[in-house]
């Protein structure tokens, strides 16, 4: 319940941000004049703005699927690591209960 709080608070002030965004642009028609390495070029401010925004938000995803892939990936590690010491620790019991049985019974033969 917590995270999906979180997820929509998160989601609420980025599609604020967006509108505001949205809003400041509608207000200003300007013409400005954007410099590339080469050449140069003249956009309106609301296409400059929401270009921008967009770049910003796509690559902040792709960095936040990238952490989240390593966790999981993390995590299953992890995950395999423990079922592995769980199976370990119960062939091992195992085995010692086989052997004070194996010890016992010899002890009432005698």
């Amino acid at each position: 319940m917590e995270l999906n709080v979180k997820s929509f608070i998160i989601a609420f002030f980025v599609a604020a941000f967006f509108f505001l965004a949205l809003i400041f642009g509608a207000r200003n028609e300007q013409v400005v004049t954007i410099s590339y390495f080469v050449a140069q070029g003249e956009f309106r401010l609301p296409v400059v703005l929401a270009f921008v925004f967009l770049a910003g938000f796509l690559v902040s995803w792709i960095f936040a699927l990238y952490h989240i892939a390593g966790l999981k990936l993390a995590l299953r590690r992890a995950n395999k690591k423990l079922l592995n010491a769980e199976d370990k620790q119960i062939t091992e019991s195992e085995s010692k209960t086989l052997v004070v049985k194996q010890s016992t019974e010899k002890e009432v033969d005698a």
